[in-house]
């Protein structure tokens, strides 16, 4: 069955950006990450989280935002094979109601509004895979609103941001959430949650 996922990483004080929509503290504590730990606490070996997250996803879905960043911090548009080695040949939709630049060669497909069509052709598409909703939290918001997201899964920076672009701006109660996995990677704590609808 494919789930509809949300995967990212958030500030302790459940941030995705800072208020200048700046991901220079996620890079910074993933750095400083292994030198963070102080304790003898168990860990998960490091592994590669992502990768392993990443070979169960058969479509993704960004907003405009998101995706340009990713243009001008990675800039895919002039190394798409950058695009391509993070997310091989998966099929992305990214949100947008502005004209944005293909990456060239890539599947993507640029659409406005109707989440709910869009979503069936990336469940058509992903072929029993999982979809990826990549960010940011507004477009999962959409998702969440229409009763189409199955699973949060939030990689907690040590760090506390005290302003920026929250993680999922809407209302989840425990009635909608249950806590499926927690786990430790360096300074990283991990929780997985499913959610339910009414």
């Amino acid at each position: 069955m494919t789930l509809t996922q949300y995967f990212t990483a958030t500030s302790i004080d459940g941030y995705i950006a800072d208020e200048h929509n700046s991901l220079d503290w996620l890079f910074e504590a993933d750095g400083s990450s292994e030198e963070a730990r102080s304790d003898g606490a168990a860990e998960e070996p490091a592994g590669d989280r992502f990768a392993d997250f990443f070979a169960g996803v058969g479509a993704m879905a960004l907003g405009a935002t998101t995706y340009e960043w990713m243009l001008e911090h990675e800039q895919m548009a002039a190394h798409p094979e950058k695009w391509q080695r993070y997310y091989g040949d998966t099929p992305v939709w990214v949100f947008t109601h502005r004209e944005l630049i293909p990456v060239p060669g890539i599947p993507l497909r640029f659409v406005a509004d109707d989440v709910v069509g869009t979503h069936a052709a990336m469940v058509e598409a992903a072929a029993g895979r999982n979809i990826w909703l990549v960010g940011g939290g507004g477009l999962v918001g959409e998702f969440a609103d229409l009763g189409l997201l199955d699973e949060i899964i939030l990689g907690v920076a040590p760090v506390l941001l005290g302003a920026g672009a929250p993680v999922l701006p809407r209302r989840l109660t425990s009635r909608s959430l249950t806590l499926t996995e927690l786990s430790r990677d360096n300074g990283f704590a991990y929780l997985r949650y499913r959610v339910h609808h009414d």
